[in-house]
């Protein structure tokens, strides 16, 4: 798993870390039920302590991206489902990157261009009975 982190950003190590490796499980990039490396792996790797990564993890696991066990470790989850929380975080973060794309001079067709794009990029099925 490549990553690239940018210590000088104002982005936090763990958040960079995070929006990776969801992007990777977006992309297909990292596939359903593949193991992750281990915190000590991912942060010698990135150059990083691994209480950031163990934090990016839990971060991960509370998301339901990953599964964490014991004895094998952080694996991308098997059943990507969206609940609540997560309809009213993606509606906040859309109304919010419309009004600055609109702000910007996009228009919307410009704007769902991009959108467009973007998701098409994602190679991810959801799990049966999904709302994705």
């Amino acid at each position: 798993m490549l990553i690239t982190l940018d210590f000088a950003s104002s982005v936090p190590i763990y958040v960079q870390l995070r929006n990776q490796i969801v992007m990777g499980i977006g992309k297909g990039h990292l596939k359903i039920g593949e193991s992750l490396p281990t915190v000590r792996q991912l942060a010698q790797d990135a150059g990083v302590n691994t209480m950031t990564v163990n934090k990016t993890y839990q971060i991960l696991k509370q998301e339901g991206y990953i599964e964490i066990d014991r004895r094998h470790g952080a694996k991308v989850s098997s059943c990507l489902d969206m609940n609540q929380e997560f309809e009213e975080k993606l509606t906040y973060e859309l109304e919010l990157l419309s009004a600055q794309a609109a702000l910007k001079g996009y228009g919307k067709a410009e704007f769902m261009d991009i959108c467009s794009r973007m998701f098409d990029e994602m190679h991810v099925t959801a799990c049966e009975g999904s709302a994705l």
